[in-house]
């Protein structure tokens, strides 16, 4: 089973997003939730395009916030780099 973990700048990513969107209390627990797929199906996010080239990603818990990660299948680790507001200008963005 692919380990999945947090880089520290997706922690205070979602941290964050919990202050000033005012998220609900169970937020982190349902964020884990979201990502528990990629512990059998680690490459099962749509690639991203540009500077986010060779990163993949999730939505969730909200179709609005985007699970940034980066798969190494030699260490079977699937690493959270970022957690953002799709709605943002600045969000990741895919091929299209």
């Amino acid at each position: 089973m692919t380990a999945v973990r947090f880089a520290a700048a997706a922690v205070g990513d979602l941290e964050g997003l919990i202050l000033t969107l005012s998220l609900p209390a169970d937020t982190r627990s349902r964020v884990v939730a979201s990502l528990r797929a990629l512990e059998r199906f680690p490459e099962i996010g749509p690639e991203l395009a540009g500077r986010w080239s060779g990163l993949r990603f999730l939505l969730g818990p909200w179709r609005w916030l985007l699970l940034v990660y980066e798969y190494d299948a030699l260490a079977d680790r699937v690493v959270v780099l970022t957690i953002q507001d799709a709605r943002s200008s600045t969000a990741a963005r895919g091929s299209s």
